[in-house]
């Protein structure tokens, strides 16, 4: 039985196998086994010491990391992920406890992969290069160490883990100015309805009180980021299926996108007839955070559409 054991994984990495784990099967009563259980004392001395090197490798980067999600607002919901993947680990201990190990050579591929991104980033002074090569250098330790199921296991994990990353700068400015130009004129549709005279230019809304400019800040992407990884979470902990967690998270998008056309239309409105210093200040602070709770409600509304849909579909089927 035990060469049976050490046969198959003769091809695996020595580290979870050779002296440092041993697999106890579990049979049936007549002594052929039906099923088998497999269980795994590992050792975590070569665990230890691929972390002691991740930290040095990564400690700088990971100090940077904390600092943007500290100085740039549009990422502030990065310090939820560490605690979100750490319960996300806590929460699947069980399915984690009970995946057989199985290392496999083929998880260097990643290694490899990460390694070379980390190059690239540290030579190219890409922040979003090295910071994504740790996922990925992670995921390759898993596969290799552990074996591709556990990485099956862990998959979802390493997606939340992308969420703390802020996007490349190319990347963030491709979506940010389609969204100011998009807000522009929406904002100024609905200004345009209601009597006031408007006259866009760009992202430049031109009131006859004063122009009005949608500024980066104000393109949506920050309630976009955040809404979108509050979404992921809220699918996590109310949803079991993953088509209603995809569909909730992707309608975090259209509902950010309104949530600020509504923000910048109240501004507008109260630039034109109420007080224009207030409502680019104080007005336009506060409307942030009420549209916040405002999106935040639409998307429970979603929720509840999607189980009001979900059955009536099952009852009429």
């Amino acid at each position: 039985m035990h060469e049976t054991a050490m046969s198959s994984s003769s091809s695996a990495p020595p580290v979870a196998v050779d002296g440092s784990a041993e697999a106890v099967v579990a049979a049936s009563g007549n002594g052929t086994s039906a099923s088998h259980a497999h269980k795994w004392v590992i050792d975590w001395k070569p665990f230890l010491l691929l972390a002691v090197l991740l930290v040095l490798l990564y400690h700088k980067i990971a100090f940077k990391l904390v600092y943007d999600w500290y100085d740039l607002p549009d990422f502030s919901h990065g310090f939820l992920i560490p605690f979100f993947a750490a319960f996300l680990l806590w929460d699947k201990r069980k399915q984690i406890r009970d995946t057989p190990i199985a290392p496999s050579w083929a998880g260097l591929s990643l290694v490899i992969l990460g390694l070379f991104e980390l190059l690239l980033g540290v030579l190219g002074a890409d922040l979003f290069l090295q910071r994504t090569s740790f996922i990925l250098l992670v995921a390759g330790m898993v596969w290799t160490l552990l074996g591709k199921a556990m990485l099956g296991q862990l998959k979802f994990v390493f997606f939340v883990l992308l969420l703390a990353i802020p996007l490349p700068t190319i990347v963030f400015n491709q979506i940010t100015f389609p969204l100011q130009l998009r807000a522009s004129e929406l904002a100024s549709s609905a200004l345009r309805l209601v009597g006031v005279p408007v006259l866009q230019d760009g992202n430049v809304i031109n009131l006859p009180a004063m122009p009005l400019e949608v500024a980066e800040a104000c393109s949506g992407i920050r309630s976009l980021m955040s809404l979108f990884t509050v979404a992921v979470i809220y699918g996590y902990f109310l949803e079991r299926t993953t088509w209603r967690r995809v569909l909730l998270a992707a309608s975090s998008v259209p509902i950010a996108v309104t949530a600020n056309v509504v923000r910048i239309f109240g501004t507008g409105l109260c630039v034109q007839y109420w007080d224009p210093e207030k409502a680019l200040g104080f007005f336009h602070e506060f409307s942030g955070w009420v549209m916040f709770l405002v999106s935040l409600s639409c998307l429970y509304l979603v929720h509840l559409s999607i189980h009001a849909f979900d059955g009536r579909g099952k009852q009429s089927a």
